[in-house]
């Protein structure tokens, strides 16, 4: 994105502050969407760009790294600190280490119900008597960075552009407005907090959205503070944004305004591997889990692990929001499609969602101890058995167990496979979990008939915890165990935008996503591809569809996929890849950017 020269050094006289609970404080996908994008906001704003979070020590110290601040800032954070608020400066220690202010605002927070009768008289906030953590941090923090931007604004005579994400950070930009201090604001909602309760709940309220009275439901569901903090914001920010375009049409409902810009979520889409690294890991990586599946299904029975796709579905713990439900009720219309026929295809389904867990199931390391057992000691026998068949082989002699293997070594042989064999199937969960017959999950599992019994051609696996890449037995990572799937499968029924397909498609992997998602309707919008077999990304309706049949549609391409040659799968891989730079930063920055420069020019008016 070129600009004049002149256009460009006013950009850089302008200070900005970019305000987020996320900042050096990973919670969710406002993180990725802040330290994606950095170096893009450095090169338009250089040092004077500023991200501001809160300072919690045992978490900021491991990313953190503290330093003198500017003269500008000093005489700010000395006036704070004597009432209370104590800031942080320094940098960010991710790629491109831009500018940070973190704001410790444990002392201050004695003043909780002087801020929150304030945001009561000027806003009509109904807060005063919530106590809930979750709400009264974030509130004291914004509030606390209000001050600090007064503060900066009086001993600094420069343009200031505050951009505030998600209601966490909406107690600044009313802070600001109430006294009046001289500065632009912008104000970006990922995801409004009635859609968000009401779609836990299992609510479709896209359906009926004129019909729903919004602020009563925020009482219904006791987050009326949160909701009215957010909608405040939105009103009385220079410039409302939100993600995508389906978030747009919930908050013009739900908050009263419609967003002036959408800013969708971009990747650094350099940052990842080129597809021929892709396509090596892939192989590797898939290696991997075809052994994790050998300790976990062939202890039971045998199944050709060779000629199995792996299906995978990752994020939180939302089951209606984040389409788990009708996944599990896809698969097993699935299960009944590929048996009927007899298919020689398999699906493993990975459920990657961190649950209630206890421990890993003792007989999970059982069976995996005994693999590993079985494999070093052929391993160790291996070099002779190798000189043995090359003998064989060179003289034309006929290769048989008895000429290749020892007497001894079978015996020892099938005694470990004897006691790798046990009785019963394979569990539904690698972990044992807290309440495991009230999990949702499990329970779905088992209503839907996913058992993994012998018959069954699509077996599943919930995994409830994170991907770390040592967890004692896939040891993968998440992008790791992207990489060695066949499809992800995101039938969201809320996402405001939905970084996982992104992420996959970046990864070379093809996946499903919904119009319900802000990612999804992004790539209905803007793919030229329309042959739906090599689509990439395929996008199920849900937007004014019944469940019934969405899950319908959705077992359908599940079904088509598991049909696809390798020729075809590698179509779908490569045009995902495709897709992906579609939402690189270097395309979707822009966005930010114009809507700084309009909050800019309103706010001069």
């Amino acid at each position: 994105m070129k600009e004049n020269q002149e256009t460009k050094n006013n950009h850089q006289k302008t200070i900005v502050f970019e305000l987020s609970w996320e900042v050096c404080n990973k919670i969710g996908g406002i993180n990725t969407v802040i330290t994606s994008k950095v170096n893009y906001m450095i090169d338009r704003y250089k040092e004077n760009y500023f991200l501001v979070g809160p300072y919690f020590a045992e978490k900021s110290n491991k990313e953190f790294q503290e330093k003198l601040p500017p003269e500008f800032l000093k005489k700010a954070f000395n006036e704070l600190k004597n009432i209370g608020i104590v800031c942080h400066y320094g940098i960010w220690v991710i790629d491109g280490t831009p500018n940070v202010i973190l704001v410790d605002f444990t002392i201050f927070s004695k003043n909780k119900n002087e801020i929150k009768t304030e945001l009561w008289n000027h806003y009509k906030i109904d807060s005063l008597y919530t106590e809930y953590y979750d709400f009264d941090e974030p509130v004291i923090w914004a509030y606390a960075v209000g001050m600090l931007i007064e503060a900066i604004k009086k001993n600094y005579d420069s343009e200031i552009l505050v951009h505030s994400h998600e209601w966490l950070s909406g107690a600044a930009l009313l802070y600001l407005k109430t006294k009046k201090v001289d500065a632009a604001t912008v104000f970006t909602t990922h995801a409004t907090v009635v859609g968000r309760v009401l779609s836990n709940s299992g609510i479709n309220f896209y359906s009926k959205l004129k019909e729903w009275d919004f602020d009563k439901e925020a009482y219904n569901y006791h987050v009326q503070a949160k909701h009215q903090l957010e909608k405040q914001t939105a009103l009385n920010a220079d410039v409302f944004t939100t993600v995508s375009e389906i978030t747009s049409i919930e908050a013009e409902f739900i908050l009263g305004r419609k967003a002036d810009f959408i800013l969708p979520n971009g990747l650094n889409i350099k940052k990842f591997p080129e597809f021929d690294e892709l396509t090596i890991k892939h192989n590797y990586l898939k290696n991997k889990v075809r052994e994790f599946l050998t300790y976990y299904f062939l202890p039971y029975y045998d199944f050709d692990i060779s000629n199995t796709l792996f299906y995978f579905i990752a994020g939180r713990y939302e089951f209606h929001a984040k389409g788990i439900d009708i996944f599990i009720k896809a698969l097993a219309k699935l299960n009944e499609m590929l048996k009927k026929e007899n298919s020689k295809t398999h699906i493993i389904a990975f459920f990657w969602i961190p649950g209630n867990v206890k421990a890993i199931r003792h007989d999970v390391l059982e069976s995996r101890t005994l693999y590993q057992d079985l494999k070093e000691f052929v391993e160790d026998e291996f070099p002779e058995i190798k000189q043995k068949m090359l003998y064989l082989l060179i003289s034309s002699k006929r290769i048989s167990e008895k000429s290749l293997f020892k007497e001894q070594f079978m015996l020892e042989i099938k005694n470990k496979i004897l006691k790798f064999r046990k009785k019963g199937k394979p569990p539904l969960s690698t972990h044992e979990l807290y309440n495991e017959e009230q999990d949702s999950i499990i329970s779905y599992f088992n209503q839907f008939g996913l058992k993994n019994d012998e018959s069954d051609k699509v077996k599943v696996i919930y995994y409830p915890i994170y991907l770390t890449g040592a967890d004692g037995l896939l040891d993968l990572n998440y992008y790791e165990s992207m990489i060695a799937s066949h499809l992800g499968i995101f039938a969201s029924a809320y996402e405001p935008w939905g970084y996982t397909p992104l992420e996959a498609a970046a990864l070379g992997i093809s996946s499903v996503t919904t119009d319900l998602a802000g990612f999804g309707r992004y790539i209905l919008a803007n793919r030229s591809n329309e042959d739906l077999k090599t689509s990439g990304i395929y996008v199920l309706r849900r937007f004014e569809v019944s469940d019934e049949r969405c899950i319908e549609e959705l077992a359908k391409i599940l079904y088509q996929y598991s049909k696809l040659t390798k020729e075809e799968r590698i179509k779908n891989k490569i045009e995902a890849n495709k897709l992906s730079k579609l939402a690189d930063w270097s395309i979707l920055v822009k966005n930010y950017f114009d809507a700084h420069d309009f909050a800019l020019s309103m706010h001069k008016k």
